[in-house]
Order: structure tokens, then C-alpha cells, then sequence
């Protein structure tokens, strides 16, 4: 009796188990989070074949300024958000889609927050803390430059597409105390593997930002992969997502 008992307790654990694990939801989710009383929203990517047993890399994806707002939305329907609808089985990892307010960067509360939904998806989903990747376009690139410089021990790879480090009066640089901007943060981003990419024919974000800070951090000794899309504008995203060496390349690098 006491083996049909035990037996029966051990089916019925693995039943629980069995259900828990199939009734993870996947795809595209809402998810929100507050800071200092405000209520942010955002989105997360769980892929479809997610199994709670393993550990899954992590990508955080900043969008530009085309996606700000505070719908929760938006920001996950271009560039990576769109790479994944077109081919989920190339993405094998959970992704995060934070959203900047309107008029803002991602400098500031806007980083602080994402850095917050980052840590929200560690906690709820089996993730791998040893390969978190940091990507983002246009003002996210930028993002990418500066989030990726406050929280270097956190991120194995970055990817930044037709971002910017310096703009001048339209946009300066983040470093203030340093008379040149791209090679003191290549000094600090001189351990983290960075793949970087923009069009050359860009008109808002001139490709001499990127090809600037490619040189820099190859002068700094890191590993650096630079990227220049001939004949294109702004949108370099599309085919940096759509790069499947670059995609293999990013989810090789840990810490």
C-alpha cells in the first residue's frame, strides 16, 4: 500500500510539473512596471519552444525615436521586435522591449528603466545571467553606447546600428568630462565584445559616429566587428537583424 501510495505521489508530481510547464505563455506579452509612482509599460518575447529547465539568454532591445510613447507597444513592431516575427527560430531568447517616454532618451529614468525590466524578466523567467546582450538602433544605438558604459559587468555583446556617441548641440555625449568622447568610452567598453552597424549613405545619423567608434575601440584593443551597409539610409536595421553571422556571433559571447 505504501509503495502504491508513493507511486501514486510521484505521477501526480510530475503531472503538476507537466501542466506548469505547458502553461507558460509565449509570444509577445505585456508586462509594466513601476517607477517613482509611474506606472511604464513594456513588452517581452518568450519563444515559443521556452522550457523553464533551461537557461535562456537574455536581449535587451532599445528602439529610436520613431517608437516613443507609453502605449507599450510600438516600440516592439520595428527592428529586432519585427526580425523576430519574420524568423522566431533564428531568436532563440528572451527578449525585452522597454519604451522611452515622448521627448525623451534613453539617458536617464528611461535606462533606469529599462535596466529594471531587464532584472523583472531575470526574475520571472529561467535566464542566463552570464549572457545578456544589449542592442538598439538610431537612439538606441545610442542607448546602446551609454547603458553599455554604466553596466559593463552586466553585458557579454553589444550591438549598436546607426547609433551616435557625440551630435554636438543636437545631441552631446553623455561624457562630459573628457575632451574625447569616442575614445574614452572605448576604454571602458574595451572587454565587451561589440558588433556595430550603419548604412553609409545615413542622413540622420552620420555614418562617421559609427566608423569613428569602431576605430576607437579597436585602438583600445577590444573585439570590435564593423559593419558598413553600402547605399543605405537610416534604416540599417533590417538587415542587421537579418545578418545571421552577426545573430550566431552575439549569442557565442558570455561573460
Amino acid at each position: 500500500m505504501k509503495t502504491f501510495r508513493s507511486l501514486t505521489f510521484l505521477l501526480l508530481l510530475l503531472f503538476v510539473k507537466t501542466l506548469s510547464a505547458q502553461s507558460v505563455e509565449t509570444g509577445f506579452l505585456d508586462r509594466s512596471i513601476i517607477h517613482d509612482g509611474v506606472e511604464h509599460r513594456y513588452q517581452v518575447y518568450i519563444p515559443s519552444n521556452y522550457d523553464a529547465a533551461e537557461d535562456w539568454p537574455v536581449t535587451l532591445f532599445l528602439h529610436g525615436a520613431g517608437e516613443r510613447g507609453n502605449d507599450g507597444l510600438k516600440q516592439a513592431e520595428v527592428g529586432l521586435g519585427r526580425a523576430i516575427r519574420l524568423n522566431p527560430d533564428r531568436w532563440q531568447t528572451l527578449a525585452i522591449f522597454p519604451q522611452v517616454p515622448t521627448g525623451e532618451s534613453w539617458q536617464g529614468v528611461a535606462g533606469e528603466i529599462a535596466m529594471a525590466a531587464l532584472d523583472a524578466t531575470i526574475a520571472e523567467y529561467s535566464a542566463d545571467a552570464n549572457r545578456l546582450y544589449l542592442t538598439g538602433l538610431s537612439l538606441g544605438g545610442n542607448g546602446t553606447w551609454y547603458l553599455g558604459y554604466h553596466h559593463t559587468e552586466r553585458f557579454a555583446a553589444l550591438v549598436a546600428i546607426c547609433g551616435f556617441v557625440d551630435l554636438g548641440d543636437r545631441f552631446p555625449s553623455f561624457l562630459t568630462d573628457t575632451e574625447n568622447t569616442f575614445s574614452a568610452l572605448a576604454e571602458d567598453l574595451s572587454d565587451t565584445p561589440v558588433w556595430i552597424v550603419h548604412g553609409d549613405a545615413d542622413v540622420v545619423v552620420p555614418v562617421g559616429q559609427s566608423r569613428k567608434m569602431a576605430e576607437e575601440l579597436e585602438a583600445a584593443g577590444a573585439e570590435v566587428h564593423y559593419t558598413e551597409l553600402p547605399g543605405i539610409n537610416h534604416n540599417s536595421w533590417d538587415a542587421a537583424y537579418s545578418n545571421t553571422d552577426l545573430i550566431d556571433w552575439m549569442f557565442e559571447q558570455e561573460l
